[in-house]
């Protein structure tokens, strides 16, 4: 059973070129999925969008879809022809053997929700998300705190010596007779 086909869902992203060469694009999708022995059931453009940090010198994406039925071996190898390609930028190949012909057909992209939260939820910019606690406006730490000369010295040590300068004589050892 080394030869059982399997259902895949592959997202293709490809850079900004594509959006003006859709049908380039699709073919390309299609030539890198039925040469390796798969058979293409729903292929459309996605999306295009503002890609969250650069790939390959590319701002923005074109995201092609396509759910396809192939032997399992097919998906490293489309992961390595994309590895080689100028023009497709990333593919993501996930199992889709839990989807029916109608639900393929009516895959379309999720906007992009944006929630602006009132002023009063936002969190507090005077605030950091670290362990040293509020800080003040300038961000040094708070003063209501007090100074930190009016401890009660640690009895279980002997206090520091005074720190030398830099380039001071080293004090003279006392000779013993």
């Amino acid at each position: 059973m080394a030869n059982a086909t399997k259902q895949y869902e592959a997202m293709f992203l490809f850079g900004q070129s594509a959006a003006q060469d859709l049908d380039g694009a699709i073919s390309v999708v299609r030539q890198m999925v039925e040469r390796h022995e798969g058979q293409v059931l729903v292929l459309k453009k996605w999306d295009e969008r503002k890609l969250a940090y650069e790939i390959k010198k590319q701002k923005r994406g074109t995201y092609i879809l396509c759910y396809y039925r192939a032997p399992g071996a097919s998906v490293s190898a489309i992961e390595r022809d994309v590895n080689l390609s100028e023009t497709v930028l990333r593919v993501l190949v996930t199992d889709a053997s839990h989807m029916s012909q109608k639900e393929m057909d009516a895959v379309e992209p999720q906007p992009i929700i944006r929630e602006e939260r009132p002023s009063w939820e936002r969190p507090d910019e005077r605030f950091r998300r670290d362990d040293r606690g509020p800080r003040d406006d300038r961000g040094g730490p708070r003063d209501d705190r007090g100074p930190r000369d009016d401890r009660a010295p640690r009895e279980d040590r002997a206090p520091r010596a005074p720190r030398r300068e830099e380039g001071a004589a080293e004090p003279a050892a006392a000779d013993k007779d």
